[in-house]
């Protein structure tokens, strides 16, 4: 079974950045993407990132773009999630995610990924 713990979550003024860590562990495949999702009070599921273990393709969600960067560690276990220039509409509660598909699917929509962590909230504030 698939387990994620999220990490690092919490209050970042405007222009700030976080770093955002996820460990995950009893993985049932060698190859597998991983991900983030953030849920803002009202609003859906948005796809922030995804990254392959298999060649280490990437997506991002278009807000994100030039500010989010995701990477995993050398055993593939660990997602993170550095976050820079936040600004007040990146608050959310950020989820870790994992899908059995070896490389990201394009669309990020939620139902292509198989388990999430419990997350972990964000807030920008000025």
């Amino acid at each position: 079974q698939v387990q994620l713990v999220e990490s690092g979550g919490g209050l970042v003024q405007p222009g700030g950045s976080l770093r955002l860590s996820c460990a995950g562990s009893g993985f049932p495949r060698d190859y597998y993407s991983l991900g983030w999702f953030r849920q803002a009070p009202g609003k859906e599921r948005e796809g922030v990132a995804c990254i392959s273990t298999d060649g280490g393709g990437t997506i991002y969600g278009n807000s994100m773009k030039g500010r989010f960067s995701v990477s995993t560690n050398r055993a593939k276990d660990t997602i993170y999630l550095q976050m820079n220039r936040l600004r007040t509409d990146d608050t959310a509660a950020y989820y870790c995610v994992w899908t059995s598909y070896a490389t990201c699917p394009w669309t990020m929509a939620p139902e292509y990924f198989d388990s999430w962590g419990q997350g972990t909230q964000v807030t920008v504030f000025s």
